[in-house]
């Protein structure tokens, strides 16, 4: 039997976020397409019973949960020092820069490999959105991969792109989108979790963790906008992040009435799935993205989308989407107000977007990304 290790301690973090939605709907599928003599092992930091037993639910079919002696900070610590040896052996994916990277000879190791997982260039293009704790680890992070990664994911072409001119990966490179969730579909209370979470008729919608990336302080400063729909309020979904964003504190800066914006905090897919719906429209005004998830959660909805012009959502959507560009910055929230009010007051303009959207969405699929990322352990 060949197992496949996988790195899934993101999944149980204090905070997911995208990085842990997308390791445990790959994972799910890794274990759904397991080819015949292959089946998978979840590996995670020393995290509680309870954590363990939320895996084992999360990840249904996995072979084994294997638990490592070091807790999540400590664990990083020491991978990042190259002291993983212990947890390197077999075929290891991990699904983001925490990995067990260590020198090592495949051809003379049979069926040792590693394969990690490099979503965005952040920490070099827009290091001021991270934390610097964060910025160091990413950047040591990826010179190991560099050094001794057999593989690199990447979710787009344009990370591809940009991360080479950092470290030459060249062919050690491999594109692997994610996709929605499938979980995210309309439940049948639809209409009492929409009166549970208090949406308004029509709203804006932004999807997302609170944090300085993602582009909320130029969104709230767009719903102020003169040129923003006045009859139309801010709906934001998405769990705390770092760097202090005050929604309220930013809408009252911005003169944004408090009746105007709506903070519901994380939510289940069932109530995401029922945000989305209802929306007027999306906005995910990130600053910078590797993929952008949410747009293509929002387009297989049937939502009309607007986006910033960061070269890996642009690839993403596609023309599925109306793009607004980030830069002058100064100018970035009037130009938000202009793309959400044409969408909201140009049936036509939505009615296009609300058909080309899932069209641009069909073409994501975790099963494919399933079968490409065990095509890339046996093309290794």
């Amino acid at each position: 039997m060949t197992t496949l290790r996988v790195i899934v301690d993101q999944v149980i973090a204090p905070v997911p976020g995208g990085i842990g939605r997308y390791a445990e709907e790959l994972t799910r599928k890794l274990v759904e397409t397991a080819p015949a003599g292959c089946d998978v092992e979840a590996v995670v930091s020393a995290t509680s019973t309870a954590g363990l037993e939320r895996l084992r639910t999360l990840l249904p079919g996995v072979a084994d949960v294997q638990r490592l002696a070091l807790p999540r900070r400590e664990l990083a610590l020491a991978w990042q020092a190259g002291l993983a040896h212990g947890a390197s052996h077999g075929m290891v994916h991990a699904p983001s820069v925490l990995a067990p990277l260590v020198r090592h000879d495949r051809f003379r190791e049979l069926g040792r490999q590693t394969v990690v997982t490099v979503h965005d260039t952040v920490p070099w293009t827009h290091p001021e959105t991270l934390t610097a704790r964060g910025v160091h680890f990413h950047k040591a992070m990826v010179k190991r991969a560099w050094r001794y990664a057999d593989a690199v994911v990447v979710p787009t072409h344009a990370v591809a792109a940009a991360l080479n001119e950092i470290h030459r990966f060249d062919d050690r490179l491999r594109v692997i989108g994610g996709a929605p969730s499938a979980r995210l579909r309309l439940p049948v209370d639809a209409d009492l979790r929409a009166e549970r979470l208090g949406l308004p008729d029509r709203y804006v919608l932004a999807v997302g963790t609170l944090e300085p990336r993602k582009g909320l302080r130029p969104l709230i400063e767009a719903m102020a906008h003169a040129e923003a729909p006045v009859d139309v309020p801010l709906v934001i979904a998405g769990p705390d992040g770092w760097g202090d964003v005050d929604v309220t504190a930013i809408a009252e800066q911005a003169g944004l009435p408090q009746d105007r914006v709506r903070v519901l905090g994380r939510i289940d897919d069932a109530d995401l799935a029922v945000a989305y719906d209802r929306a007027a429209v999306f906005v995910f005004p990130s600053l910078a993205e590797g993929f952008g998830l949410p747009v293509i959660e929002a387009m297989s909805l049937g939502t009309p989308v607007v986006h910033s012009d960061d070269p890996a959502l642009r690839e993403v959507a596609a023309d599925a989407g109306v793009t607004v560009a980030r830069e002058p910055a100064a100018s970035y929230p009037e130009r938000l107000a202009q793309a959400v009010y044409q969408v909201v007051h140009d049936p036509h303009l939505a009615d296009r977007l609300a058909i080309a959207g899932p069209d641009r969405a069909r073409m994501f699929d975790w099963t494919d990304s399933a079968h490409e990322t065990w095509q890339l352990h046996a093309d290794i």
